[in-house]
């Protein structure tokens, strides 16, 4: 999973790496799309990667508006990109939680409810994984799991 711009520029951060790591073939795919509005995902090849293909989620930026909204939407949107390919497993980042400024607690909540909510329905899905970046938002992502599991039971 890529937190990605509605251009689909490889930039920094996730993308970055992919880019890095996946070859140049990822950002033709991307170039060849042209784009994404925000709240929605594409998906392409991996590329060089060891996963099979790469769904670019583009999430909003802090102060834009219908922020919550988008987010869900992205996160939504890639879970279903997922089972239209038949995918077994999906690995999220903290969608819009660079650069992007959105906060890490909000995002938490909004990316683990959609994939509960979504896991819950009919999927082809067995595994959600969100790799994160540091101590502090695995601690904030392990607490809001551990929350919405005591809510739903």
């Amino acid at each position: 999973m890529n937190a990605a711009n509605d251009a689909l520029v490889l930039g920094g951060g996730v993308a970055g790496a992919i880019r890095t790591k996946g070859g140049p073939a990822i950002q033709k795919e991307c170039d060849a799309i042209g784009g994404t509005p925000v709240g929605t995902a594409v998906i392409t090849t991996g590329g060089k990667l060891k996963a099979k293909y790469v769904i670019h989620a583009v999430g909003p930026r802090q102060g834009e508006g219908g922020e919550d909204r988008k987010l869900k939407n992205a996160t939504l949107s890639s879970l279903q990109m997922a089972d239209e390919r038949e995918l077994r497993s999906v690995a999220f980042p903290a969608i819009s939680t660079g650069i992007f400024g959105f906060p890490m607690e909000r995002c938490a909540h909004i990316m683990l409810q959609t994939a509960i909510d979504y896991l819950r329905g009919t999927t082809q899905l067995q595994e959600v994984v969100f790799c994160l970046w540091g101590n502090e938002a695995l601690q904030i992502f392990a607490e809001t799991l551990q929350q919405l599991s005591g809510e739903k039971t």
